[in-house]
This record gives structure tokens, sequence and C-alpha cells, in this order.
């Protein structure tokens, strides 16, 4: 029996209907705009569950204090001052160490990056050490550093330099080695490979590894206040388990939580003015 000719088009079509279904795909993406508040959905349902059971009683009030107990919580703590002298230690921590740990990770991420000798040298290690809970350093950086600022800052940088030194070298891996080429025969030094090639092709990486820090930074930090801090929205945690109020204790999240979506917030804003070319490079394909 003699096959048909149009038994072959589905393959040969194939193709043609994934790049059609990828470019639908973009312009579904580039296209959709989410309303203002769109992202204020999910947290207004569960405030309203959670104030709905601690007010019929069927969540004890004693475990999980309705949202509206939360709210008189932190604004006492406001009034009285104490809110913001814990947000100003925890911000200044946070913002130094952030700072030191990613910018000691795109030393080290460029170096590696570069180089396969510094690669087969230290990579190994840097592996290993990720590995390590937060928690385990602190009895080694209170006998080092003391009790002072130094050993929560340098929890901080430690928590902070993973995400964003391991994203970096994977952008680097990622660039296509023709750009380096040219580069290389434009007579760009090392310096000018770095400035003109390897940092602007890795961006989104980078950008990547900074919003990853940024998060892990403030998870470090409640542990970095516990090492003999009297202020701080760690010590307030600590305080209110201490205490027994479970209110003191979900103000000091609800706190954390909103400093850590600012500093994403300001990252991503920071990420879509410097990558503003590969969003119209990707609006113009689709």
């Amino acid at each position: 029996m003699q096959e048909s000719p149009s038994a072959s088009l589905p393959s040969a079509a194939a193709p043609v209907h994934q790049a059609d279904r990828k470019k639908a795909w973009q312009r579904g993406r580039s296209t959709y705009r989410p309303g203002r508040f769109t992202g204020w959905i999910v947290p207004l349902l569960f405030v309203a569950f959670m104030e709905t059971g601690a007010r019929l009683g069927y969540i004890p009030a004693r475990l999980f204090p309705p949202p509206s107990e939360l709210l008189q919580t932190i604004s006492q703590l406001a009034l009285r001052g104490e809110l913001l002298m814990h947000v100003a230690a925890s911000v200044t921590r946070v913002l130094t160490g952030f700072i030191a740990g990613s910018l000691l990770a795109v030393a080290t991420g460029l170096l590696v990056g570069l180089s396969r000798r510094a690669e087969a040298l230290l990579e190994p290690t840097f592996q290993a050490l990720r590995a390590i809970p937060s928690l385990a350093w602190i009895p080694l950086l209170l006998l080092w550093l003391g009790i002072d600022e130094t050993p929560k800052i340098v929890l901080i940088a430690i928590g902070a330099f993973f995400p964003v030194y391991l994203n970096l070298v994977a952008g680097i891996r990622d660039i296509d080695y023709s750009f380096i080429e040219v580069g290389i025969i434009s007579g760009l030094d090392t310096r000018g490979l770095i400035r003109h090639i390897l940092l602007p092709a890795s961006l989104p990486y980078l950008f990547a590894g900074l919003r990853n820090g940024v998060s892990l930074a403030w998870m470090f930090l409640v542990a970095a206040e516990l090492i003999a801090a009297t202020k701080g929205v760690g010590y307030l945690l600590s305080d209110g388990r201490e205490t027994g109020r479970p209110d003191l204790v979900l103000a000091a999240i609800i706190v954390l939580a909103i400093l850590g979506k600012l500093s994403d917030g300001i990252l991503r804003r920071c990420e879509q003015a410097s990558l503003r070319w590969r969003d119209a490079r990707l609006q113009k394909q689709a």
C-alpha cells in the first residue's frame, strides 16, 4: 500500500507549530497587564479568613491572634518609637552585610568565571561552605569577632554571598564564547571584557542572584540578631518568644515580610531599568 503524501506533513510542520506556540506564549506574556492591586488579593483574603476564624472561635487567639490585634501591637510599637529603632537597626545590618557580601561575590564570581584554575581551586570549597547552616556559624563568629556588630554583619554577608556568586558564575558560563572572541579581536583587555561583555551579558543572572541574596540576608538577620542583640526585628522575635507573646512574634514576622518585599521591589525596579533592552527585544520578537 502506497503511503499518502500527507503522512509526512505533521513532522515537517511540527517546528512551525512550535514556533507559533512560542510566539503566542511570548505575545500573551507581553500583552498581559495585571491590575494595580492584583498582588493584594491573596494577602487580603488570608487576613479576612484569619480575622473571621479568630472572631468565631475557630482559631485560638492564644496561638494565632487576629490580624486586628497584630495591627494594634504594631501601632503601639510605632507610637512608642520602638518599631523605628528596631527597623533602623535591622535595615542597617542587612544593608551593610548585603553590600559587602555581594561585592565580594561579584569579584569572586568574575575570577572563577574567567579562570578555570581559580574554578578548580575555589569551587569545591565554596560548595562545602554553602551547605553549612547559618546557626552553625554563630559560635565561631562569637569566638573570632566578639559580640558587637561585626559578627552580625559578617553572618549576613555570608548569607548574601552564595546566591550572588552562584548566579553570576552561571551567567558567565552561559555567555556565547563568540562574544568574547569579538572582544578579544577588538583589543579589549581583561578589564574591558568584564565591563563591556561579561557583566552586561550576565546581568539577568546577576540580578536573580541579588534578589535571592537579599532574601537570604533577611533570613540570616534573625540568626545574626540572636548574637547578643538588644535591638532589631530579630530581637523582637526572641523577646516575644521569651515573654510568651505570640502577637509580638507575629508582628515581627510581618515587619520582616514587609521589609523583605520592599527590598526585593527595589532590586526588581533596578533590574527592569537595567534590562529594558531585553524586554524591548522580546516584545519585538513577539
